[in-house]
C-alpha cells in the first residue's frame, strides 16, 4: 500500500449537507493518526453550486480538502474529447458522467487512476451502532442486526479505524489477508433476495449468512466495504410496509421512521462473488484501472461490480469495521417514484444479468438490448396494485386524520408514478425508459476502457481539473498529528 496513495471521496448532489460530512471524517481520519486528500465530487447545478460553495470554505479540516464541482467536470469532459479528437463521441463521454449515481462516481474513478480510492456517501458517518450486549454469531454467520427504537436505548455507538480496516485488504492477495478473516464463495442476506438484493418480505432483523467456498490464495481484493448500520439496507416498499404495520405513525412522510438499524455482532469476510455490495461505504484498487458504474439516474449503478468481480482471480471483502447510514431526506425523490425506480432496477438486473457474456479488466458485455415484454409490466403492476390496494384500505381504517391524509396521499402518488396502473400506458412508458438506459449502459462500457488508457497516462503528467478549497487548515485535532495514509 505504500507505492500507491489513498484518496477518500464524497460523491455528492446535496452541497447543503456535505460541509458536516466532511468535518466528521476529517475528524475521524486525523484521531486515528492519518493524513488522506479528501475530495468532494459534486453533481449540484450551478445555481446550487454558486448558493451552498461557501459552506465548503466554512469548514476546518487537518487534511486537504478539494472540490470538483460544475466548472472542474466540464473543464475535464472539453480536455477528454480534445483528446478523442471526434465529434460522434462527444455526446457519449457526456452520458458516460452525465450527473447521476453512476455518472458521479465515474468522475471518483478517473480522477484517483492509479491510487487507492475510498469512498463514502454524504449521509454516512464513520461510526457503529452496536447492541450493548452483544451476542455470539453462529458458525455461518457474518453478521446479525435488528431494528431498534431510537430512543429505546439498548445500543451504544463505536468507531473504528477505517482507512487501516481498507488498508488491511485492498489490493492484497487473500493469503495476505489477517488471520481472522473468514472465507467463502459469496454471502446470503435472510431478508433479500440473493442476485437482485430486493427484499423477500419486510422483517425486523436479518443476519448475513456465509456459503462456503474456495477462494484462490492468490485471488486479489480489489473491491471492499464496511459494515453499515443506521438507515437499513431496505426497499422503498418496506418503508410502506413498516408504515402500516405501525399504526401509531401519524406524521405525514412515509420515509421517515424513528427504527434504526443495529449490528448485534460482525465478523470481516473475503469472498469469490459480492452479491451485497454496498457502494456508500466502499474502498477500490484503482491503481490499474476499474470498470465504470453504470450511468444511470436509476439506484443501480454498481450492479456492475457485482457481475464484475465474478472473475477468476479477484475477490471482495466485508472490513473489520461498520459505519453508519444517517437517512437524508433532502433533495430525495418522493417514496412513490423511488418504489418506481427500484421495479425499474429489479428488472434491469434481472435482464442484464441474464445476458452477460463476458467480463473484463476494464468492463463488461452483455447481449440485453433493452426489450420489455408485456409479461414483464404486468408482474410489476400486479405486484404494485395490490400494496396500493393495501394503503387505500388503511386509510379507510385510520382515525387519525394526519395517518389517513398520508395514507391517501401516497396512494395517489403511486398510481400517478405508476401512470396509473393502466397497462398499456406503463407498459409503453417503461419500455421508453429502459432502452433509453440500456442504449447508454452499452455505448458506455465500450468507450470507457479508451477513456481510462487516455486519462491514465495523462494523469501522471498533470492533476485534472479540481478547485483546493480554501477553508481553515487546523495543524492538529486533540493534539493528535497525522501521519500520510
Amino acid at each position: 500500500m505504500k507505492e500507491s496513495p489513498i484518496i477518500f471521496t464524497i460523491p455528492t448532489y446535496r452541497l447543503r449537507d456535505v460541509a458536516e460530512t466532511v468535518e466528521i471524517y476529517d475528524e475521524h481520519f486525523a484521531r486515528n493518526g492519518h493524513a488522506v486528500k479528501m475530495m468532494i465530487f459534486d453533481d449540484s447545478s450551478l445555481a446550487n453550486h454558486e448558493k451552498y460553495y461557501a459552506l465548503l470554505e466554512q469548514t476546518k479540516t487537518v487534511n486537504d480538502l478539494y472540490y470538483v464541482g460544475p466548472h472542474e467536470k466540464e473543464q475535464f469532459l472539453g480536455f477528454l474529447n480534445r483528446k478523442l479528437r471526434d465529434k460522434k463521441l462527444e455526446s457519449l463521454v457526456r452520458n458516460l458522467f452525465r450527473p447521476s449515481y453512476g455518472g458521479n462516481r465515474n468522475f471518483t474513478l478517473i480522477y484517483t487512476l492509479g491510487a487507492y480510492l475510498i469512498s463514502a456517501d454524504d449521509d454516512m458517518r464513520p461510526h457503529a451502532l452496536i447492541e450493548s450486549s452483544p451476542e455470539s454469531l453462529n458458525s455461518e454467520e457474518i453478521s446479525r442486526g435488528k431494528l431498534m427504537k431510537a430512543a429505546a436505548g439498548g445500543f451504544v455507538q463505536k468507531s473504528f479505524d477505517l482507512l487501516m480496516a481498507f488498508k488491511d485488504v485492498l489490493g492484497r492477495r487473500v493469503s495476505e489477508l489477517p488471520g481472522n478473516y473468514e472465507k467463502g464463495e459469496l454471502i446470503t442476506d435472510t431478508a433479500m433476495d440473493l442476485e437482485t438484493n430486493v427484499s423477500n418480505d419486510f422483517a425486523g432483523d436479518n443476519s448475513l449468512i456465509l456459503q462456503r467456498g474456495s477462494v484462490s490464495s492468490s485471488a486479489v481484493v480489489k473491491m471492499a466495504q464496511t459494515f453499515r448500520t443506521g438507515t437499513n439496507d431496505i426497499d422503498a416498499l418496506d418503508y410502506v410496509q413498516m408504515y402500516l404495520r405501525d399504526e401509531s405513525q401519524h406524521h405525514a412522510n412515509l420515509h421517515d421512521f424513528n427504527d434504526l438499524y443495529v449490528l448485534v455482532n460482525f465478523r470481516p469476510v473475503v469472498t469469490k462473488k459480492n452479491w451485497r455490495m454496498d457502494c456508500g461505504v466502499a474502498g477500490y484498487d484503482n491503481r490499474l484501472g476499474l470498470p465504470p458504474f453504470f450511468p444511470t439516474r436509476l439506484r443501480f449503478e454498481d450492479f456492475i461490480y457485482r457481475l464484475w468481480i465474478q472473475q477468476p482471480g479477484i475477490a471482495a471483502a466485508h472490513v473489520d469495521a461498520v459505519q453508519t447510514h444517517i437517512k437524508n431526506n433532502y433533495m430525495r425523490n418522493p417514496l412513490a417514484m423511488d418504489v418506481f425506480n427500484e421495479e425499474l432496477c429489479t428488472l434491469l438486473k434481472k435482464k442484464i444479468k441474464g445476458s452477460v457474456s463476458k467480463l473484463e479488466d476494464l468492463t463488461i458485455r452483455f447481449g440485453y438490448n433493452g426489450e420489455v415484454t408485456l409479461k414483464d409490466t404486468q408482474e410489476i403492476l400486479d405486484k404494485v396494485t395490490n400494496v396500493n390496494l393495501q394503503v387505500v384500505e388503511a386509510a379507510k381504517r385510520s382515525k387519525d386524520a394526519q395517518r389517513r391524509e398520508a395514507l391517501g396521499l401516497f396512494a395517489e402518488n403511486l398510481a400517478r408514478s405508476f401512470y396509473g396502473f393502466e397497462p398499456d400506458f406503463f407498459q409503453q412508458n417503461v419500455t421508453r425508459i429502459v432502452d433509453d438506459v440500456v442504449s447508454v449502459i452499452h455505448a458506455s462500457l465500450e468507450l470507457w476502457p479508451t477513456l481510462v488508457e487516455t486519462c491514465y497516462f495523462h494523469k501522471d503528467k498533470k492533476e485534472f481539473p479540481q478547485l483546493r478549497v480554501k477553508n481553515k487548515k487546523l495543524k492538529t485535532r486533540n493534539g493528535t498529528a497525522p501521519r500520510a495514509g
